[in-house]
């Protein structure tokens, strides 16, 4: 128990408030005492994690965002361990979502639109050119710096491949429904890149006309719209 008047610290990092909290871990606000640089530290329960069989899903995050340095890729910094916690310390992105600004004004202006979109396609080209594949693109996933810089976050659904071939294909049906491909919730396969690039052009008409353009009001009717969706691609 922190005794009252003191900041909890981990290692070099004094931790402050919490920037956002899920099932299984919370991200806390933190600064490098060493440098006075601001950090993000997302702190996992590894109690939670095994209960629920997730330690791959958080060992998948972490190699693959250990191999990836892009501007518009969330960095990691470093990662830490505690009996109990473990401590994955990331670039703090103070703009929030961009699920955020969606929601709170609509639409977006053309070229603000624009300059999200070259950012997150310039961020999925690079993964791709390195065998790796996000799975789970959606404005809630994609953050703004105080700038206006984009950073793609959460990879822990993620796929990697060490060797590039085309005929590759990925198994896992995983993702958001609203923002994933068809053929994502069928069993026979699916192109990583190109289910990247349906997820990108989704979140490009979330951008411009401020709803989804799929939102059925269950999964089952969801996947079906999609699927007469991609039937009426394939004919022209």
């Amino acid at each position: 128990m922190a005794i009252p008047g003191t900041r909890t610290r981990v290692g070099k990092y004094e931790i402050g408030k919490t920037l956002g909290e899920g099932s299984f871990a919370k991200v806390k606000y933190a600064k490098n005492t060493e440098t006075g640089d601001s950090v993000a530290i997302k702190i996992i329960d590894r109690d939670r994690v095994l209960r629920h069989k997730i330690l791959s899903q958080i060992k998948r995050e972490i190699s693959t965002m250990k191999l990836i340095k892009h501007p518009n890729v969330l960095k990691l910094i470093e990662v830490m361990a505690s009996k109990t916690k473990i401590y994955i310390v990331l670039e703090y992105v103070g703009g929030g979502e961009l699920f955020d600004k969606i929601a709170k004004l609509g639409r977006l202006k053309e070229d603000e639109a624009r300059r999200y979109f070259q950012q997150l396609i310039n961020a999925v080209d690079y993964c791709h050119s390195r065998g790796m594949y996000h799975r789970d693109l959606k404005p809630e996933n994609l953050l703004l710096d105080s700038f206006g810089v984009l950073k793609v976050s959460d990879f822990g659904l993620s796929a990697f491949s060490q060797q590039i071939r085309e005929d590759v294909l990925l198994h896992t049906a995983c993702g958001t429904p609203n923002y994933v491909a068809p053929e994502v919730l069928t069993d026979k396969g699916y192109d990583g890149t190109a289910t990247n690039i349906w997820s990108c052009g989704v979140i490009l008409f979330v951008l411009m006309a401020g709803y989804l353009p799929f939102d059925e009001p269950n999964h089952m009717a969801l996947k079906a719209f999609k699927n007469l969706v991609l039937q009426v691609f394939l004919i022209f």
